[in-house]
């Protein structure tokens, strides 16, 4: 919801998020608020389907946790319109990590992560949960395109910056 919430607040016509993947139910649609209005976005239970439905998709969020998130990861890794890759998860083991990386190098496949926030361009673009609720993206008016950029491994230290800016 936060990244809908992020889109709506940069005036985006449509929300970036395209479908979700949940294993553990049928396909089905959920819904979101998108501003005052709702939107309905597709659930689907594997990578494959939801690739196949969405072939312009290519940012894939991974908010699975450290237990499952390396095979979930390599999985988007082979799927050619896949131009970033943001692992959310903490506490990968050292292995995987080195594994993916070496995967995403190889492909040419942007990686973010593992264990971060996500990333965050004023105005334009949010993954995962950087600059926090939307109370915080409205405060420290991070909807509006600006002309500094830093980059924190913090998330706590990126919500200081942020109010700081």
């Amino acid at each position: 919801q936060g990244m809908l919430d992020f889109d709506h607040m940069c005036k985006r016509k449509k929300p970036s998020v395209e479908a979700l993947i949940f294993p553990f139910s049928g396909n089905h649609m959920e819904k979101f608020y998108w501003g005052t209005g709702e939107i309905l976005v597709p659930v689907y239970t594997t990578t494959q389907e939801a690739v196949a439905k969405h072939p312009g998709v290519s940012v894939f969020i991974n908010f699975a946790s450290f237990r499952s998130v390396f095979e979930t990861s390599m999985e988007a890794l082979n799927y050619p319109s896949m131009k970033t890759l943001a692992i959310i998860a903490e506490g990968v083991p050292e292995r995987q990590t080195r594994e993916i990386i070496k995967v995403a190098e190889a492909k040419g496949i942007k990686l973010i992560g593992p264990a971060t926030v996500g990333g965050i361009k004023p105005g334009c673009l949010r993954i995962g949960n950087t600059g926090g609720m939307l109370d915080n993206i409205v405060m420290s008016r991070l909807y509006r395109p600006g002309s500094v950029a830093y980059v924190s491994k913090s998330g706590g230290m990126s919500n200081e910056l942020n109010n700081i800016v």
